[in-house]
């Protein structure tokens, strides 16, 4: 295990998000209704969220295609999630294989690869339910997973883990209270909420021990992998394939989105929560700041 900080209760914190997990956790397989009949005409997400809204390839679509394009997004970025939980679980568990067993800390680790198990589960069971098909990374993401996966250790790890953690969890908080949304999302999202608050804050207080401490060549290095790890993440909630399911040319719907201004807006305010926080630990600057901003994640 890497170095431990003063100033951090390791072992108070993660004996606290032990019981939050004895007193809140779900099984998907049993507390979501997967047979009920889905909401006709429902958005499965916020229209504004779409990243064709406000485009002229949006107005050229009618209802039923807006509503069609909501679901096949939600099923891209569902999938995006299955893909980052399976190299997060690896992760944690190359974590824990250096720790102490009867620690605390160690015990959080696998509690949390637990819950992210059943996410991965509960993500597979909505993209079957909704009939979409799996949106998988493409073969350089791919890679870079694995490469990923197997490696990363220190603020780079615990960064990586972040960004995909809050920013679906932006998404998935204002889903949960849209009442307009269909009900399958909004109770696929409020479980993955309530359970990654919990994940959140361990890595939260991981990552800052782990910045304390690591030397500049290390900082310096994770900040293009944190760089390069946002990219890639903001890069995959939306497969160019989906827009195919509406009828629009994968590339056409790619190049409308990344000029869309509203998709661009929502983009940071996904990530403004976790662009802020890495930026006052000092892991966003240099050459991967670049690429954050080339991700849409951060302004000029």
């Amino acid at each position: 295990m890497e170095g431990t900080p003063t100033g951090f209760p390791r072992e108070a914190v993660a004996t606290r998000l032990l019981a939050a997990s004895v007193r809140t956790s779900y099984d998907p397989v049993v507390d979501i209704d997967w047979s009920a009949p889905h909401v006709p005409g429902a958005y499965w997400m916020p229209p504004q969220r779409s990243s064709l809204y406000g485009t002229p390839l949006w107005e050229g679509l009618i209802e039923e295609q807006r509503v069609e394009l909501t679901k096949h997004e939600v099923a891209s970025a569902a999938s995006a999630g299955l893909w980052f939980e399976t190299i997060l679980m690896q992760m944690l568990i190359r974590h824990y294989y250096d720790a102490d067993p009867t620690s605390r800390h160690a015990q959080y680790a696998l509690t949390e690869v637990a819950d992210e198990c059943r996410h991965s589960i509960m993500f597979g069971r909505l993209i079957e339910a909704m009939g979409c098909p799996v949106y998988r990374a493409d073969p350089f993401d791919h890679l870079l997973g694995r490469w990923l996966k197997a490696t990363a250790t220190g603020p780079r790890m615990y960064a990586a883990i972040l960004i995909a953690e809050e920013i679906l969890d932006a998404f998935q908080r204002e889903a949960m209270a849209d009442e307009s949304i269909q009900p399958l999302i909004r109770m696929v999202s409020r479980i993955h909420v309530v359970e990654e608050a919990r994940h959140v804050r361990f890595a939260r207080d991981e990552l800052a021990r782990q910045v304390e401490a690591a030397g500049p060549v290390e900082l310096a290095y994770a900040r293009v992998v944190i760089g390069r790890a946002a990219y890639s993440i903001t890069r995959r909630l939306v497969n160019p394939r989906a827009y195919a399911a509406v009828g629009i040319p994968p590339a056409a719907g790619v190049a409308a989105a990344r000029a869309n201004p509203h998709w661009r807006a929502t983009l940071r305010w996904s990530a403004q929560r976790i662009a802020e926080h890495l930026t006052e630990l000092g892991l966003v600057a240099g050459p991967g700041r670049l690429l954050w901003r080339r991700a849409g994640l951060i302004g000029d």
